[in-house]
C-alpha cells in the first residue's frame, strides 16, 4: 500500500491502522444493514439513539485524554530506561499523540454537534433525518476505529517497552544503532 510508504509507517503501525479500519468497516457495515429508512422511521430511531451516540462520544473523549496522559508515562519509562532507545520509538509515540489528539477533537466537536436538539425542531425537513441518522452511524464506526488504531499502536509502543526494558532483550530493533523503523 503506498500511503503507508508515503506515511513511513512501521509494520506495527500498518496492522494497528489496518485493525482501525476493519473495524470501521464491520460497525459501519450495521449502517446499510437497515435498508432504507423513511424520514419519520429515522428521526425515531435518532431519538433512541443519541444517547449511546452521546455516550460513545463521551467515552472516546475520555479514552483519548488518558491515552495521552498514558503516553508521558511512556516517554517518562523509555527516558527513564537504562537502554538507550533510537528516534523511531519516539517518532512512533509522537504518531499515536497526534492520531489520538484527532480522535480526541473529533470526538469533542461531533458530541458538541450532535447534542443540538434536531429531532425537536419543526422547520427540519423530515427527509434530512435519514441523513443524520446515517451519519451518526458512520462517524462513530469511524470514531470507533480510530480510537480501536490508536489503542492497537499504544499496545505495540508497551510492548515493545517491556521487551527491551524488562525483558532486556538486547537485539531489539528499539535499541539505539539500530536504524530500523520497526518497533
Amino acid at each position: 500500500m503506498d500511503i503507508f510508504k508515503f506515511l513511513n509507517l512501521s509494520n506495527y503501525n500498518k496492522r494497528a491502522i489496518i485493525g482501525g479500519v476493519i473495524a470501521t468497516i464491520f460497525t459501519g457495515i450495521g449502517a446499510f444493514a437497515l435498508g432504507n429508512l423513511s424520514g419519520y422511521e429515522a428521526k425515531e430511531l435518532i431519538r433512541s439513539s443519541l444517547p449511546g451516540f452521546n455516550t460513545l462520544c463521551n467515552t472516546i473523549v475520555l479514552a483519548s485524554a488518558t491515552i495521552l496522559a498514558l503516553l508521558l508515562t511512556l516517554i517518562s519509562v523509555s527516558s527513564g530506561s537504562k537502554s538507550k532507545l533510537n528516534k523511531s520509538h519516539y517518532k512512533h509515540i509522537i504518531l499515536i499523540a497526534k492520531i489520538d489528539t484527532v480522535v480526541f477533537v473529533a470526538a469533542m466537536i461531533i458530541f458538541q454537534f450532535f447534542n443540538l436538539p434536531v429531532t425537536e425542531a419543526d422547520n427540519v425537513p423530515s427527509d434530512w433525518y435519514t441523513y443524520i441518522y446515517y451519519a451518526t452511524l458512520i462517524i462513530s464506526s469511524i470514531l470507533s476505529g480510530g480510537l480501536i488504531s490508536v489503542v492497537l499502536m499504544l499496545f505495540n509502543a508497551v510492548v515493545s517497552i517491556i521487551k527491551v526494558v524488562g525483558l532486556d532483550i538486547e537485539d531489539h530493533p528499539l535499541l539505539q544503532g539500530d536504524d530500523e523503523n520497526n518497533d
